[in-house]
């Protein structure tokens, strides 16, 4: 069956001004061009559409999106198998966000006693998703399914009491790390400090300590444009001076 863009954005309920964009940025040509000069829609075009709102309803850039689509490797039926995965977790982490807030009722209402882990296991659901969506596939590669999960665990059944030194942990990193990187000595007490109190975030973290992983996740934060903006936000040049500090601390 083929599709005008009229037909086919009440088909799939998106506007027709967001079809002639996605024409217009090539990420959903058209079949065809009438004789007419409507937009042409067919049944490939209809599944390319349907996969382009999977993943903007799973939060991925259109830009991402394109390159998703058009690379040579690109396989439908792994897709729809992430889409569904990341679907899941995202039912998951609503379920826990309502159980959350009926849990609270009820304790308003003197029915139950929440412990105070209980009152942000959804809020801790809600990051961890959002870690799964960022960084999930790179992490799972590099370090295992194991040791994502025990991972995961660990943050999920941490006390309100651990999730606050893990903040203030984070805090205190980038307060010592700056006046490190005055120094300009990643060997320097300051440095070696900043990488000591990494290494107690971590572990806290990831539930365990790796001197290797720590390597390795300082190397990320160079190799990686994303965590590079993070640490570099204030200070150009701090993510490598932390990864230096570390390579350092851990005997690299």
């Amino acid at each position: 069956m083929e599709y005008t863009v009229q037909k086919l954005s009440r088909l799939a309920g998106v506007s027709g001004r967001t079809l002639r964009y996605y024409d217009e940025i090539g990420i959903l040509k058209p079949a065809r061009i009438s004789s007419a000069g409507y937009r042409i829609y067919g049944q490939a075009e209809v599944d390319m559409l349907q996969q382009i709102m999977f993943y903007r309803e799973l939060g991925v850039s259109l830009e991402k999106i394109k390159v998703l689509l058009t690379a040579p490797d690109f396989d439908v039926s792994e897709a729809l198998r992430e889409h569904l995965q990341k679907l899941r977790a995202k039912r998951t982490q609503l379920d826990l966000l309502m159980a959350t807030v009926e849990k609270t009722i009820a304790e308003k209402k003197g029915v139950i006693k929440m412990s105070d882990s209980e009152k942000f296991k959804g809020f801790k659901a809600k990051l961890l998703e959002e870690n799964e969506q960022k960084y999930g596939q790179e992490i799972r590669e590099k370090y295992g399914e194991e040791a994502v999960e025990r991972s995961n665990q660990q943050f999920t059944n941490m006390s309100e009491e651990g999730y606050m030194r893990v903040t203030d942990l984070e805090k205190k990193i980038k307060d010592v790390l700056a006046e490190a990187l005055k120094t300009g000595d990643p060997a320097g007490d300051l440095a070696q400090n900043a990488a000591a109190l990494h290494k107690e975030w971590i572990s806290f973290c990831w539930g365990k300590y790796d001197k290797e992983a720590h390597a390795g996740l300082a190397q990320m934060y160079v190799d990686d444009p994303r965590f590079t903006v993070y640490y570099d936000r204030e200070q150009p040049g701090t993510a490598k001076f932390l990864r230096d500090a570390i390579f350092i601390f851990t005997g690299r």
